[in-house]
């Protein structure tokens, strides 16, 4: 479960209404542009040998703005000159023809930026490691400099497109998108997954030492080899504080989900939304290590509920189309594709014709539930043998659907048109789809009699915060609704495993699940009831499960109801003679002391991906904190071998 803990809902709640009564909710304020100082460290991102840039963490508190970075020792100017607000920041899309696609984004304000001509961006790699893109550097230039075309060194000027134009308090935003495309020759590739990118409202911060810990060991990671990608399972932003914006309290303070429901979405709620979304991007994707990360590593993410705001599409119907619900989820799925992917549909279409899109990756489905956007999925090259499906689990998701039959035919169309020679196939799902049933606990809290959450709705005993703001439901069942294991999700999800194994025996290749979510570390199994080797039950497949990488995780006793509930033999898929087993990964904690839990780690941890040509294992490296806010990681590895049937 997405459960921060009792505590620190209460926490925010406590601290939320404190901001309210004394009238400082504040919201977030006006990011500003870097200073040239700041660019500088900023844009500079692929020198490998120059002092790298200081590392800040982003201000503790959504509501305040970032500190201005230290000075750095040189400048360089731009000319003409660029007021950048962020970036550049790095997508990869996939490979096409030996042909790396990709893109960059930057940000600029227009007020201290010159245009004419827009900017242009000059890429250059080493030629004589067959694209080696740990050598590739960028400079953003307006004339170029000479370029060298020898046997070393290869270069190729980008143009700037202006993509979209945001109208801030303090003047327009320029958004720039800058296509790579860089001819690679076949090697092998390292492939990083994180999920779960910021706190959640009412956690304690410093205990954790800040959300820097674990990225900074991921920059160190790439410096020994480095990363081809960042894979984001969802929730690489939390967007829940946008409920703390002056305009959103008329709403969020109603006194009943009647009154919610029926509240009109005003002219100055609009611009509040996009001024949170702009303001809270910014200054998110910037700061700390994971900003100086996506500047280096190209991300690759999916969207989740926290990218929109806490369990969007898992609350009842009338909610999710009220005017002012719809409206978050809107403004929120546009500035997710936005920031995350690149991508601005009035700029480039939704065109379901193949290679029309700018992204040679995405899959378009069926139209969003509660959105004005198509759902899309992406099928990204991941190396000649392995692949990867981004499932859009949010864009249609509602409390008794995920994905359209529309969409799962455009996602499997795009996995059966794979070539032959690929073997494995990791699909990425924000929720784990084999994970302890919680249903108990799901009946529990949906009934009306459930004494607790009757004393939440009144406030009583100071449990206010175990139910939502939204419509006073237990605060813990939209995660439970979230889960494929859901009793409005059963069904299909005992469906999709099944489709999963058809193609994997029509294709022959090896499906791995990997999802996060639950803020722990775990594995599941899916496998054949009789007894096979993995390498030939197509049927083998593994959850890895991993997340998350800033937030805190559960309770204990939540890590414990899990690991009890996974003890539990179920036969749901038995019909089609397939069973579900938890896999013991975590037998000695990190200080090498014996474990009583072993099925799941309640630590921050990120996934590492490796390929092995050799045996064609696909390997899953869970990397563990070693000790809270220590920053330092233990390695739990899984390896899932090959297809031999």
């Amino acid at each position: 479960m997405d459960e921060q803990g009792f505590h620190a809902r209460r926490r925010a709640e406590r601290e939320d209404r404190a901001a309210r009564a004394a009238g400082k909710l504040g919201g977030l304020q006006q990011t500003s542009p870097l200073t040239d100082d700041q660019q500088y460290d900023t844009i500079h991102v692929f020198g490998s040998r120059e002092r790298p840039p200081p590392i800040r963490d982003p201000p503790k508190e959504p509501g305040q703005a970032p500190d201005p970075l230290p000075p750095s020792q040189g400048r360089r100017r731009m000319n003409p000159p660029l007021s950048v607000m962020l970036g550049p920041i790095l997508r990869y899309d996939t490979v096409v023809d030996n042909v790396w696609h990709g893109f960059a984004l930057l940000v600029t304000t227009d007020s201290g930026s010159t245009y004419g001509p827009p900017p242009t961006m000059v890429l250059e790699w080493d030629a004589t490691r067959g694209g080696g893109l740990e050598h590739l550097t960028q400079r953003m230039k307006i004339k170029p400099a000479s370029i060298r075309e020898d046997d070393y060194v290869q270069s190729h000027i980008v143009s700037a497109q202006q993509i979209f134009n945001y109208a801030s308090a303090s003047g327009g935003q320029s958004f720039w998108r800058f296509k790579i495309e860089v001819p690679l020759w076949e090697r092998e590739e390292e492939i990083f997954y994180s999920v779960n990118a910021r706190f959640s409202m009412g956690v304690d911060v410093d205990s954790f030492n800040g959300p820097s810990p674990l990225w900074r060991d991921v920059l160190r990671a790439h410096e020994q080899k480095p990363i081809h990608v960042l894979v984001g399972g969802g929730d690489q932003i939390y967007c829940d504080p946008l409920t703390r914006e002056p305009e959103m309290q008329s709403w969020i303070t109603a006194e009943s989900e009647e009154a919610k429901i029926a509240h009109p979405m005003r002219d100055d709620m609009w611009a509040a939304l996009d001024r949170f979304f702009f303001n809270h991007y910014c200054m998110w994707f910037r700061s700390g290590a994971f900003g100086q990360a996506i500047g280096k590593i190209p991300m690759l993410n999916m969207c989740d509920d926290h990218d929109i705001i806490d369990g969007f599409g898992s609350y009842p119907d009338d909610l999710m189309h009220s005017p002012v619900f719809s409206s978050i989820g809107s403004r929120g799925y546009f500035w997710y594709l936005l920031f995350q992917m690149f991508i601005v549909d009035a700029f480039d279409g939704t065109n379901l014709a193949p290679n029309t899109h700018v992204s040679k990756a995405v899959v378009f489905g069926g139209p969003g539930t509660y959105i004005p956007y198509p759902s899309r999925s992406f099928v990204s090259y991941l190396g000649p043998r392995v692949s990867i499906l981004l499932l859009d689990c949010r864009a249609e998701r509602k409390k008794d659907l995920v994905c359209s039959p529309f969409t799962y035919e455009r996602a499997f169309g795009a996995l059966k048109a794979l070539p032959p020679a690929v073997e494995h196939v990791v699909v990425l799902l924000g929720v784990p789809i084999a994970y302890p049933r919680m249903n108990a606990v799901e009946t529990i809290l949906e009934s009306k009699l459930n004494p607790l959450t009757i004393l939440g709705k009144s406030g009583a005993l100071g449990l206010a915060g175990f139910v939502n703001k939204f419509n006073k439901e237990a605060e813990l069942l939209d995660d439970l609704n979230d889960h494929w294991t859901a009793s409005h999700h059963k069904k299909e999800r005992n469906w999709l495993i099944e489709e999963m194994q058809k193609l994997a025996v029509a294709c022959r290749f090896r499906v791995t699940f990997l999802s996060g979510d639950v803020h722990a570390a775990a594995v599941c199994r899916l496998h054949s009831v009789k007894t096979l080797e993995p390498a030939v039950d197509p049927k083998y497949m593994l959850q890895v499960i991993s997340s998350a990488i800033v937030n805190t995780p559960p309770p204990n006793a939540v890590l414990l109801m899990v690991s009890t509930f996974g003890k539990k033999r179920h036969k749901t898929l038995h019909h089609v003679d397939t069973d579900e087993t938890m896999e013991h990964m975590f037998k000695l904690d990190t200080d090498g002391s014996k474990l009583k839990i072993d099925t799941i780690m309640g630590r921050r941890n990120y996934c590492m991906v490796d390929y092995f040509p050799q045996s064609g294992e696909l390997q899953f490296d869970l990397r563990v904190e070693t000790k809270q806010g220590a920053g330092t990681t233990k390695s739990y590895a899984i390896s899932t071998p090959a297809p031999r049937w």
